[in-house]
């Protein structure tokens, strides 16, 4: 028996979450014994090195012009912003709570795109975002005991992946999804190099945490292939709200390689933020106008 494209397409979206999940456990895991600079490094290498061979593999170019664009440099900024601290907040704060933070970042995009490409916004759509906002308000906890300056770090990262993906809109269409990819975790390498500065000198892995950073790297492409498959199967509005398992899993993998237990406040807060983006993307769908599309267009949201 056949599964229908949405069916498909959702498999491949919580297949691609539960990789990106992956990626974020082996990080932290590494991170405890290498300097974070290092490892972001390490990452952007074994990521440089898997997306240039598929580029080359579809006859794409590494180099095209399109990527010394003004929104390819603001995409690339971005990344880096997202990248640098969602790394630093996996190493140095619980992997639950950077996840759960994490998942705001739709409701970013929705008003940044408000905002900077004035797309309008529903009523209804307003009250997701305040909402998703207040949901991450009550994961931090600002000016109360549990309130971890840290998890600032998070929500850093948040904002930069936030501001990766509206860049992504703008970016030329002559660069495919795995160049894009492919200059996202080439700009980590630099990026990793500047903290590692301010780390101090580099260490030798050992064996397991080199193997880590690898296994983190496997994971992280695999799940952004998973992810292109999944928004090229099926409809996105069916597909794009399965990528909160993410969440679900990775507060999985924290409890059981980290022992993290969420506290009740973080749980509703991320159940709030989940809601929240969710009725985002319902509204989102009933505002466009159903026009038939001429061909079949296909598209792949950015990864993380």
């Amino acid at each position: 028996m056949s599964l229908s494209p949405n069916a498909q397409g959702a498999l491949w979206m919580t297949a691609s979450m539960a990789g990106f999940a992956v990626e974020d456990t082996f990080i932290k895991s590494a991170a405890g014994a290498v300097p974070v600079g290092q490892v972001l490094a390490s990452f952007g290498v074994i990521g440089t090195l898997i997306f240039a061979m598929l580029c080359l593999r579809r006859g794409e170019r590494l180099v095209h012009p399109a990527l010394f664009s003004r929104p390819m440099a603001a995409r690339c900024s971005f990344e880096m912003l997202g990248r640098v601290f969602y790394t630093l907040a996996i190493a140095l704060t619980p992997l639950s709570t950077a996840s759960a933070i994490l998942q705001a970042a739709p409701l970013v995009v929705a008003l940044g795109a408000m905002v900077v490409l004035r797309e309008p916004v529903s009523p209804a759509r307003w009250l997701a975002i305040f909402v998703g906002f207040a949901g991450v308000l009550l994961v931090l906890r600002p000016g109360l005991d549990g309130f971890d300056t840290l998890a600032i770090l998070s929500v850093l990262g948040m904002v930069g992946f936030a501001g990766r993906d509206l860049a992504t809109r703008a970016a030329p269409p002559a660069l495919s999804h795995m160049q894009l990819s492919l200059y996202g975790c080439a700009i980590l390498i630099p990026a990793g190099l500047v903290i590692l500065a301010f780390e101090g000198a580099p260490v030798m892995p050992s064996g397991p945490d080199a193997l880590r950073i690898l296994a983190a790297a496997l994971a992280g492409s695999a799940a952004y292939f998973a992810l292109t498959n999944a928004m090229r199967t099926g409809d996105v509005g069916v597909v794009a709200p399965f990528r909160y398992t993410r969440l679900v899993v990775a507060m999985g993998l924290a409890a059981l390689v980290f022992g993290e237990r969420p506290d009740s406040a973080t749980l509703v807060g991320s159940a709030i933020i989940v809601a929240a983006g969710l009725i985002a993307l319902a509204t989102g769908r009933r505002r466009r106008p159903a026009v038939k599309p001429a061909g079949k267009i296909s598209g792949a949201a950015p990864k993380d």
